[in-house]
């Protein structure tokens, strides 16, 4: 799904084209966790218990859309030899000392934390031993890790993110990398939240201005097409 600010849209005149260079790119998958991402894990079962529906429309698209894209491009970043970087999300303890203060509560109440089966990446996804992990305490990978370093150590200029939750880290993720000078790609069958409309507005807001929305599909052939070159 290629998606484009609408017509009339002022913003449509300053967006920027960037060529397409998958030599320079890298794979971001964000907090494919137990902890938010499995409807057995902590939110699944606070949500359960408080009777909610909202576990319904998450889930369902964590398990038939998110995981089985977030696959497909794990596998085709690897064919192209390109790296895959795993942002998680969580604490250092139980405590979540080193979390800010807005961030404490979700991951005490979730368990989540360095060790914990919460804090895990689910099984279906789970990273291999030459793919990076970076673990995060807040919603943007940028503000509270050294992930910036890695990619340009990496000479990774072009970035493709999937994961959860669209309109929170994934979002926030990729804002602070467009504004860091990086050409962002959201994968939008391979995000998901708990709102059809949080995801489609975030969607659309960012490709306002910040960066590309592309489908699973396209992404393929776009690493096939770099591979064959």
């Amino acid at each position: 799904m290629t998606m484009n600010a609408p017509p009339a849209d002022y913003i449509t005149d300053f967006m920027l084209v960037r060529d397409t260079d998958l030599s320079r790119s890298a794979l971001l998958l964000v907090d494919l966790q137990y902890a938010t991402g499995s409807r057995d894990g902590a939110l699944g079962r606070r949500l359960k218990a408080a009777g909610s529906t909202l576990a319904d429309y998450r889930f369902h698209r964590i398990e038939t859309l998110v995981l089985p894209h977030a696959q497909r491009l794990r596998g085709g970043f690897r064919a192209a030899g390109r790296p895959v970087i795993y942002v998680t999300i969580g604490a250092a303890t139980p405590q979540a000392l080193d979390a800010p203060l807005h961030m404490r509560k979700l991951f005490t109440e979730c368990a989540n934390y360095v060790g914990s089966r919460e804090h895990e990446v689910l099984d279906e996804i789970k990273p291999a031993a030459d793919d990076y992990v970076v673990r995060k305490t807040t919603n943007g990978a940028f503000a509270s890790t050294g992930i910036d370093s890695l990619l340009r150590a990496l000479g990774c200029e072009q970035l493709y993110m999937a994961g959860v939750s669209t309109n929170m880290c994934v979002e926030t993720t990729a804002r602070e990398a467009a504004d860091r000078g990086y050409a962002v790609t959201l994968v939008e069958d391979a995000c998901g939240t708990t709102h059809a409309d949080l995801h489609e507005t975030t969607m659309r807001n960012f490709s306002r201005l910040f960066g590309r929305v592309r489908s699973t599909a396209e992404c393929i052939d776009e690493l096939r097409l770099a591979i064959a070159a």
